[in-house]
């Protein structure tokens, strides 16, 4: 009888949440806790069809351009930087920006997203300058760039505030803020694996500022460094509280962490996990419209597999990637590719924008 009465608890938290009724912190933990990975999945495709009931999945046509790697944060689970003055750092010059950007626009692209590490040579201007050339020769491509983290540093090289950094920047030609550098917003996990890193209130407040300067951006989450559910939960929470503030995420993507030859420890980063983590996060973020599978990581098999967890979008078409590949992860794509993926899982692709607007 108590298992049975578990059990109704269970089916009923579920239904609740496939029909996008609000669930509470301890709920998702429960869930997370007692739920099978099976019927977490069904009641996250439930609620993927009640918001986009058309069987379309959505992918866009960009490049990730990880335009440094000189980064003076140090993070643990980051095998892609290199520390100021080291041997193979590097600052791509504007003519090496300008050889992928090219490739970019002659293969369909319409969005650049532009990353890198947090270089101490690279102040406001450094960026204005960068993104006032890329805008005038690029005029049509979306500027979707810098984590929070690399604002902040701008911040800080420029005495500025987060306000007056964005404002500058989106002035210059910035479109769109990525969700990077969100890994988990719980400072004791932060400290854990970046001590250097700006706080979890910092990045809130970078993406807070951006939605109210009238740009969108996307949110993320990395699991698998021994943290809890409960921090996972504390995570997703703050991301609905500001999305609740703000309205300004179009997305979010999760994605476990990617070990390589890094010391960091691992926690649970299978693809079950994965599937599990993404579907309660489809039925806890009830107010951000879209999720995208993370196949970069995973590769396209468990991509298909993600969208019948909650999934409605199939990220982007994958020129090159520099940062998931120097942990030792290599799934490339292109847009034919994809397109067969979500159709062989039943679905219906479509182009969009940074916005989810269809293009092409």
């Amino acid at each position: 009888m108590i298992a049975t009465g578990k059990a109704l608890i269970i089916d009923r938290l579920l239904s609740k949440a496939s029909e996008g009724r609000r669930l509470s912190v301890d709920e998702a933990l429960q869930l997370a806790a007692e739920s099978s990975l099976a019927d977490l999945g069904l009641a996250a495709d439930a609620r993927r069809n009640q918001l986009h009931p058309d069987r379309r999945v959505s992918y866009i046509v960009e490049r990730n351009v990880n335009y440094t790697n000189v980064c003076n944060v140090y993070c643990r689970f980051c095998a892609f930087y290199r520390a100021p003055g080291r041997p193979g750092g590097y600052t791509l010059s504007k003519e090496e920006l300008a050889v992928k950007i090219d490739e970019t626009v002659a293969a369909g692209g319409i969005q650049i997203l532009l990353q890198g590490g947090l270089n101490p040579e690279c102040d406001i201007e450094y960026y204005e300058d960068l993104f006032r050339w890329l805008k005038q020769q690029y005029p049509t491509v979306n500027l979707h760039a810098l984590s929070a983290d690399e604002v902040l540093h701008v911040c800080n090289v420029s005495k500025l505030t987060i306000e007056e950094t964005l404002a500058r920047m989106i002035a210059a030609g910035m479109g769109s803020l990525p969700g990077a550098g969100a890994e988990l917003l719980v400072d004791r996990v932060r400290k854990r694996i970046a001590r250097l890193k700006s706080g979890a209130d910092k990045w809130l407040a970078v993406h807070r500022a951006a939605h109210r300067l009238g740009i969108p951006s996307t949110c993320t989450m990395m699991f698998g460094v021994q943290e809890t559910w409960h921090d996972r939960i504390l995570h997703l929470e703050m991301l609905r509280q500001l999305q609740d503030e703000t309205g300004g995420f179009t997305a979010f993507i999760t994605w476990p962490y990617q070990q390589g030859d890094l010391k960091l420890a691992r926690g649970n980063t299978s693809a079950a996990e994965y599937l599990r983590v993404q579907a309660l996060a489809r039925l806890f973020l009830d107010n951000i419209p879209h999720l995208q599978s993370s196949w970069v990581t995973q590769g396209p098999s468990i991509g298909q597999v993600a969208l019948n967890f909650g999934a409605d979008d199939f990220g982007a078409v994958m020129f090159e990637e520099n940062v998931v590949s120097a942990a030792g992860t290599t799934f490339r794509m292109n847009s034919d590719f994809i397109e067969t993926q979500i159709r062989r899982a039943g679905y219906s692709p479509w182009r969009r924008n940074v916005r989810y607007q269809a293009v092409g």
